[in-house]
C-alpha cells in the first residue's frame, strides 16, 4: 500500500469472472450480534422460486460503512442523473411483481 496525502491507496485485483458481475434485483438481509448476511438473488415475473447467486457476510461495522457509502453514492448519482424513483412509493402503485389480473367481472 502507498501513502498518499494522509490516505491509503489500496491495490484491488479484479478477476475475470468477478468482473462480469452478478445481476440481482432482490436482497435478503439478516444479522446476528456478530455479523450481517446479504443474500443476493433475482426475482423473475411468474417464477415463484429463486436461489441465492451471491452471499456476502460482514461485520456490523463494515455493514454500517457500506450503508454510508451507498447513501453517499446515491446522493452523487441523483445530483448527476436526477432522483431515483422507487416503485410502490406512491399509494396507488404496487411494488414488485404482481400476478396477472384475473378475468374482469361485468
Amino acid at each position: 500500500m502507498n501513502q498518499m496525502g494522509g490516505s491509503q491507496q489500496i491495490n484491488i485485483e479484479l478477476g475475470e469472472k468477478e468482473a462480469e458481475g452478478i445481476y440481482s434485483n432482490f436482497v435478503v438481509i439478516s444479522h446476528s450480534p456478530a455479523e450481517f448476511v446479504l443474500d443476493f438473488t433475482r426475482m423473475l415475473p411468474g417464477v415463484p422460486k429463486t436461489r441465492v447467486y451471491a452471499r456476502i457476510v460482514m461485520a456490523p461495522q463494515h455493514a454500517k460503512s457500506l450503508g454510508r457509502a451507498l447513501n453517499e453514492n446515491i446522493e452523487k448519482y441523483e445530483k448527476q442523473y436526477g432522483e431515483i424513483k422507487l416503485l410502490g412509493a406512491e399509494p396507488s402503485k404496487s411494488f414488485g411483481f404482481q400476478p396477472p389480473a384475473g378475468p374482469k367481472e361485468s
